[in-house]
């Protein structure tokens, strides 16, 4: 019988989980991360999510997790443990992810960056960079011998547009969708080309001084995370999503666990 690997990658906003058997991805889910739930309250969620396609916990023979919500990463150790009968691999220092990290503290680097640049290097080859759209905007950026080399941290946007509309008095909370035009007729629209054509500027830029540091226009680029598919659009240097690269990234993570 095929094996099969439920992936979970915890964010600060968002919890992905993938299940894979065998080399499939049969199901994946995007829900909110509860940095406070307990182990038997994840289990819950994780059984309701698969009864939903009509599966159980009993099916999942593998756990890996990467987490930047430390408090959460016990817990899921905790489930594996009582609901699965098997210890989680979680994504850390200790971790053979193949891929050099070449930074001034590679402890400091977050667990979901490295699985994403482990990813992006396994489809795209290196030199390249992945943005990943998330709490945060992250840039990663991975050379053309495969070694993680840094990036850079700006804010995300849906906190951007929290912090904008909390501090100024006039203005509301608005939903985010593709803007009919740049500039603006009313203050939501105003708003919107403001967060979403910002960003394709602010990435384009980062993306370019990156691409210069790295050697040139031959530096291929990937982004993920749940904005890419509103922000890259409108980008310049961006032109592939891949919303799955974390689940990838922690298949192949598991994978090279696994070997001797």
């Amino acid at each position: 019988m095929t094996a099969s690997l439920l992936a979970i990658d915890i964010g600060n906003t968002h919890t992905v989980a993938g299940l894979y058997v065998g080399d499939i991805l049969e199901e994946h889910w995007r829900v909110a991360t509860a940095a406070h739930a307990t182990a038997d309250q994840l289990a819950a969620t994780l059984a309701s999510l698969l009864a939903l396609r009509r599966g159980s916990l009993d099916q999942v023979d593998e756990m890996i997790v990467s987490s930047v919500v430390p408090p959460l990463v016990g817990q899921y150790e905790e489930l594996a443990r009582r609901y699965l009968g098997i210890e989680a691999a979680i994504v850390g220092p200790g971790s053979r992810t193949g891929m050099p990290v070449a930074t001034n503290n590679p402890h400091e680097v977050g667990a979901d960056r490295i699985v994403n640049a482990v990813a992006a290097l396994d489809i795209l080859g290196g030199p390249c960079i992945v943005v990943d759209f998330g709490t945060a905007t992250t840039f990663c950026a991975i050379s053309g011998s495969g070694e993680y080399l840094g990036g850079a941290i700006a804010p995300g946007v849906e906190i951007s547009l929290e912090a904008l509309t909390a501090r100024a008095a006039r203005l509301s909370r608005v939903d985010l969708f593709e803007p009919e035009a740049v500039i603006g007729k009313t203050t939501a629209a105003s708003l919107r080309s403001g967060l979403i054509f910002g960003f394709a500027g602010l990435v384009d830029g980062i993306v370019g001084r990156f691409k210069q540091e790295l050697g040139g226009d031959s530096v291929s680029t990937m982004a993920t995370g749940g904005f890419a598919g509103l922000i890259v659009p409108h980008t310049e240097t961006l032109s592939r999503v891949d919303p799955l690269l974390t689940l990838k990234g922690l298949k192949l993570v598991h994978e090279r666990n696994q070997k001797k």
